[in-house]
């Protein structure tokens, strides 16, 4: 077996200072993006790339690609953007027929090298190599299970936990399909994965379905058909796949020479985490049958039937906020223009700004064009208020460009309890919302007015049914139960003995 790296001694980490970002983001942080394909005759690792380059919304801190050879396994993984960690020569070296991909964002392990994924562990049958999106809640049983049997880790993730319990039910005699079943009978919370094998991909949602994963296919005349799989539809049309359908809640696929098996592995109890829509996925991304881009629209739509005010101008936080916006626009009649440009370039940097830039940090990223918004009455539309800390930012640099007056519309509801299941959120105690009155909010972050989304109307404009959705950072009611000493972790003391 072949290594471009090796996955059993990966370096220490990285230090402090080539972990800092300059991030003026109020928002929850991405999940990761996971990709795999199946495709002899094609360059796997290079569609791969393209893959995890339409996912980097998804996670920005490492990335890494994983390819099978006709039983050689080869693998490059490192910190930093997808174009930063992969070029042409390094591509060239991961041959194969076979290729997982990820991008990840750390919500369970810290940001070093070693976490990075895909995963690799060796078994009986060959290597397999483990993508992961989503977070388990129940890494310490899981963890002593694996000890008791002798295993030792590399990381500090639950990603390699899932892997090395597979690969441990490889080595007890299991084929590849049955050792993930097993394998998944130790997991609890969310995870849509990706496992490469010499043979074939799988793929893995859990019974929920928190985390998306699509299907797609490559083909043409006279070539079977070559599959994909990948976090968003956007990865597929990057690639020119077409879209087949989503892998379903408690479902596994396996990808093979023989074409695409499934079985039903667990009850289907569709919960997809409804930040995917509001936020978190692509708005070019299909869900449900439509483009994000048009719930995101009827967000707006719907804020302004539940709360219309009379003002000059409709402007949206780019780029998040600017959908619902358009939606508001258009359901109030009030013109929609861009009061905040944004620098698209700025992300990771190694390089402190001065604490004078600090000071004026919000520049960084938004720039507020002062001759559309002087002596206006603003409506400023955005997904979600986190903290409070860049809203406040934002609207003071509106003002001092000479907003007259600023109301602050949410398309979504308050954001009250942290996320468990693959999202970094503050402890409860950090989120504005779960320790303040929507005047109080108002008051902090300066703004005539705020605005939030009703949690009915959120849901109503889905178009499917709300109860298969997770809304528990806006009530609590988390759909796979939390330990209690991990709730202890995150939750205000009141709210985890309820």
């Amino acid at each position: 077996m072949k290594h471009n790296q090796n996955n059993s001694l990966i370096e220490g980490a990285v230090t402090e200072a080539q972990q800092l970002i300059v991030n003026t983001s109020d928002k929850p942080e991405e999940a990761c993006g996971v990709f795999g394909i199946y495709a002899p005759e094609e360059i796997v690792a290079k569609l791969t790339y393209f893959g995890l380059f339409a996912l980097q919304h998804r996670g920005q801190e490492s990335a890494g690609i994983t390819t099978f050879d006709k039983g050689e396994c080869h693998s490059h993984k490192d910190m930093g953007l997808v174009s930063q960690v992969f070029n042409e020569k390094i591509l060239e070296t991961l041959t194969g027929q076979i290729a997982v991909g990820h991008n990840r964002y750390s919500t369970t392990g810290s940001s070093l090298k070693a976490n990075a994924q895909p995963v690799t562990i060796y078994t009986r049958m060959g290597t397999l190599a483990l993508a992961h999106n989503g977070n388990l809640v129940n890494t310490l049983e899981l963890r002593k299970e694996l000890e008791k049997r002798n295993c030792k880790f590399i990381s500090t993730t639950d990603s390699e936990m899932v892997a090395i319990m597979m690969g441990q039910e490889v080595d007890l005699g299991k084929d590849w399909v049955e050792a993930a079943k097993s394998a998944l009978k130790w997991c609890k919370g969310a995870y849509s994965l990706v496992i490469g094998t010499p043979e074939g991909v799988i793929g893995i949602r859990d019974p929920q379905g928190i985390r998306p994963l699509v299907i797609g296919k490559l083909q043409e005349d006279n070539n079977p058909a070559r599959y994909v799989l990948a976090s968003e539809t956007c990865a597929l049309d990057i690639i020119g796949a077409e879209y087949i359908r989503d892998v379903e809640p408690g479902e596994l696929v396996w990808i093979t020479k023989k074409g695409l098996a499934s079985v039903q592995w667990a009850e289907k109890k569709p919960k997809l985490c409804v930040f995917e829509m509001i936020y978190f996925a692509r708005p070019d991304s299909v869900v449900h049958g439509e483009s994000l881009y048009g719930y995101r629209l009827r967000l707006g739509e719907q804020l302004a039937k539940e709360s219309l005010t009379d003002a000059d101008i409709v402007m949206g936080v780019p780029d998040s906020g600017i959908p619902a916006a358009i939606g508001y626009s258009r359901a109030s009649g009030i013109t929609y223009q861009e009061g905040l440009i944004k620098n698209r370039y700025v992300g990771r940097t190694f390089i402190e700004p001065t604490q004078h830039m600090r000071e004026h940090g919000i520049k960084m990223k938004l720039n507020p064009l002062r001759d559309i918004l002087d002596g206006k009455r603003i409506i400023l539309i955005d997904d979600s208020i986190v903290r409070g800390t860049t809203s406040r930012k934002i609207v003071r640099a509106l003002k001092d460009s000479g907003a007259k007056e600023v109301h602050m519309k949410i398309s979504s509801p308050p954001v009250t309890h942290p996320c468990f299941y693959g999202i970094d959120t503050d402890s409860q105690d950090h989120l504005i919302a779960a320790t303040k009155k929507v005047q109080e909010i108002a008051e902090q972050i300066e703004v005539d007015s705020l605005t939030y989304l009703s949690e009915e109307g959120m849901l109503k404009v889905t178009k499917e049914n709300p109860e298969h959705f997770c809304t528990a950072c806006f009530n609590g009611n988390y759909p796979v139960d939390i330990p209690e000493n991990i709730k202890r972790s995150k939750l205000m003391l009141e709210s985890a003995k309820s």
